[in-house]
């Protein structure tokens, strides 16, 4: 075999030195330490260009005002540029959709089928036609037969097709909806800010599919980064740890049972809240490692915050039956060490874009009130 080749060489410094920092940075502290040995390595090495790689935000931002090259930390970003991440809806003027070379279309059971021969789309992507507002979702793409499959989506936003009452309020809710829906879907990522039903979407399409025997029960768990500073250790049990992370559940489920209240009566809410207490299992992400879930439909929250390493080994715990839904707003980023580029988020989602069992959506309007919609929109 051939022997490894080598790019390059590794230094260590490992002698003293008499470079010394302004007065502005007093100290010893390790980040001085490092520009220290920068200003160093400048006086000793001209023929080269000094470049300091560093994930620590502060430590870049002193040495660029002392006047030194700073990078990021570069190989573990997923993606080059948030805004690249793939969104999985694209809209496409039906004029040029039902234009394409090919076209076959017909109805079995009751569900609208199109064929046509352009393979540049990918499984469980969806398009909206313009202007009809029609939505449609890739189910196969054969490359080597040189066509695409696609599937009307049904109206979500219609009373019938309500999931425990919720209603989808725009395309990409009902999008979600056929995603969280589907059986052959084993892993969906739902992304976007605050108030877009990324939570109450996969909670209700969870109770749902528990009720109707689908699923065991739900697992919902989260990543523990707080906002602000932290308050420090937690009373009791591990459900009890983990309920002052979890309000977002709660509310939702008391918006589902206040829905059903108006609908169906102060019995029927109260038999859902015990049904949900029942059949939602609260865990911390602390003690995953090692376990199977075998048919449960797995919720993953606020997932921005967890790095690959971390995505990868909730995902790897998936048993047979189960389905895993990855909830997360790219922009609401609390981990120091994380950033929209190399979050396990987007991690997740590059890695399984293309696979036939994967789907991922980027959610935009708020639904939450007209205050949040506009601050998301302002602040």
């Amino acid at each position: 075999e051939e022997p490894y080749k080598c790019s390059g060489r590794l230094y260590f410094q490992t002698e003293e030195h008499g470079a010394s920092l302004p007065d502005s940075l007093p100290g010893n502290k390790n980040d001085n330490s490092i520009l220290n040995t920068i200003m160093w390595l400048k006086g000793e090495i001209s023929d080269h260009e000094i470049v300091l790689i560093s994930k620590d935000i502060n430590l870049r931002i002193k040495a660029r005002a002392m006047g030194f090259l700073a990078e990021d930390y570069r190989h573990d970003h997923a993606i080059e540029d948030a805004d690249l991440i793939y969104r999985g809806l694209r809209e496409v003027a039906e004029d040029t959709f039902y234009a394409q070379a090919d076209l076959r279309s017909w109805t079995d059971d009751g569900v609208h089928y199109v064929e046509v021969s352009v393979t540049d789309y990918i499984p469980n992507e969806f398009i909206r036609l313009i202007p009809s507002g029609s939505l449609l979702r890739v189910l196969e793409v054969a490359k080597d037969e040189g066509i695409t499959l696609f599937e009307h989506v049904e109206d979500y936003s219609k009373p019938r097709k309500a999931v425990l009452g919720v209603c989808a309020r725009t395309t990409e809710q009902s999008a979600a909806f056929s995603l969280l829906l589907d059986p052959e879907v084993d892993l969906v990522a739902l992304l976007g800010p605050a108030g877009t039903g990324k939570t109450l979407l996969a909670l209700s399409s969870a109770l749902k599919q528990v009720e109707a025997g689908r699923y065991d029960n739900v697992l919902f768990t989260r990543a523990a980064t707080p906002l602000g500073e932290d308050i420090g250790f937690l009373p009791g049990s591990e459900e009890e740890k983990m309920a002052p992370w979890l309000g977002a559940m709660f509310d939702n489920i008391e918006y589902l049972a206040t829905s059903i209240e108006e609908r169906d009566g102060i019995g029927a809410a109260h038999k859902f809240k015990q049904f949900a207490k029942e059949n939602i299992d609260i865990r911390a992400m602390t003690f995953m490692r090692g376990r199977t879930f075998h048919r449960r439909f797995v919720i993953i929250d606020e997932a921005q915050n967890l790095t690959p390493a971390q995505v990868k080994a909730l995902i790897t715990r998936a048993g047979e039956g189960a389905k895993i839904v990855v909830l997360g707003n790219l922009a609401q980023i609390d981990s120091p060490y994380l950033t929209e580029t190399s979050s396990g988020l987007a991690y997740l989602v590059e890695r399984f874009k293309g696979w036939a069992h994967f789907g991922s959506l980027v959610l935009k309007s708020g639904e939450r009130s007209r205050l949040a919609s506009e601050a998301n929109n302002r602040l």
